[in-house]
């Protein structure tokens, strides 16, 4: 993307850390009863309740989870904390607050800053999520963000991953593979722009994969919404990491197997068109791609008729028995052994 070289440019040492974090945060709202204290002190304060604490932390660093050549920062602000919060929502519970470290290196400018932290204030705001703490630090390999989410929920409402028995359904929320087709296009302009700075990219085609990768939405409705139906998911996680392990995640600390069914796959029209343009498998795409941020979850079988036409929801599969594996059952229904080739941030 084509960068104004004239801004305004306010280097971050006339701030300090200290001025820094108070020029940051003094716009954030407070949101939770459960949130004493935020920023401003040497410790936040958390108020306990008859709830569990959940706790969630992920880690995101640039040339490794993202590229600012075509990551606007308002947009990974945003993305960073809902990366923490899907985390809280796959657990059945409710994002209380969060705290955001950063470190940068002296090529951003404060402007710069201000553009991450409205992204991560759109976040608390739209979520009602509380921003309690952090720190700020220099870095000399570009910029680094921390994010840690905190949530609350009943011990008896909390769902782990373990929890799958044989014969319970797996069910997805939304549909998968569009963030990854995302990045593939966003991949594909920047190889364009590097051989021809002036071309100008067309992405109307692709905005739905586009906004997956850039601006994805934690589910946040899912809990409340199965809680309104009155099903409790017997073990559930996020797609963070491509559908294929995150059964598979599942199935290992359950200790059952699966069948998931290629033709219940839920595919957006752009993801069905973009993999025939791109010539990629949609199958692969949806079973491994990723950074889609739905919960995946398994129900008792006897929950079927409150899920079965809910728009926001798709049974893909059924858990089975250990022995008999984790595998995907093909339209011209042959097995095939699921394998975890989602995202691996240590893979050379």
């Amino acid at each position: 993307m084509l960068e104004d070289k004239n801004k305004q440019r306010t280097s971050l040492s006339e701030l300090g850390e200290f001025g820094l974090i108070t020029h940051l945060t003094e716009n954030f709202k407070i949101y939770n009863k459960s949130t004493q204290k935020g920023i401003g002190d040497d410790c936040a304060v958390i108020a306990q309740t008859e709830k569990e604490i959940l706790v969630t932390t992920d880690l995101l660093v640039e040339g490794v989870h993202f590229d600012l050549s075509y990551v606007p920062l308002k947009h990974l602000g945003y993305k960073a904390i809902m990366v923490n919060l899907s985390d809280v929502y796959a657990m059945n519970a409710e994002a209380e607050q969060v705290t955001v470290s950063i470190a940068v290196s002296n090529r951003f400018p404060l402007e710069a800053i201000e553009e991450l932290y409205a992204g991560i204030q759109l976040a608390c705001d739209t979520y009602n999520v509380d921003l309690i703490g952090g720190d700020t630090t220099s870095s000399t390999k570009g910029m680094l963000i921390s994010v840690t989410a905190l949530g609350a929920a009943k011990k008896e409402d909390i769902v782990y991953r373990s929890g799958a028995k044989p014969t319970d359904l797996i069910v997805v929320s939304g549909d998968v593979g569009g963030a990854y087709l995302g990045l593939q296009v966003l991949e594909r302009e920047k190889e364009v722009f590097k051989v021809n700075p002036q071309n100008q990219p067309d992405l109307e085609a692709y905005t739905y994969l586009i906004e997956r990768q850039l601006k994805p939405e934690a589910r946040k409705d899912i809990p409340r919404l199965l809680k309104d139906l009155e099903v409790k998911p017997t073990a559930m996680i996020d797609i963070s990491d491509g559908l294929s392990s995150e059964i598979m995640h599942i199935c290992i600390q359950s200790g059952v197997g699966c069948n998931i069914y290629e033709e219940k796959l839920p595919l957006d029209p752009q993801v069905i068109s973009t993999c025939e343009e791109f010539d990629i498998d949609s199958t692969m795409v949806a079973l491994s791609g990723g950074e889609d941020y739905e919960l995946l979850f398994t129900i008792s079988i006897n929950d079927f008729d409150k899920i079965k036409g809910n728009p926001n929801l798709t049974v893909i599969g059924h858990v089975t028995e250990k022995n008999q594996g984790m595998n995907l059952v093909t339209r011209a229904n042959q097995q095939i052994k699921l394998q975890a080739q989602g995202w691996n941030s240590f893979s050379e």
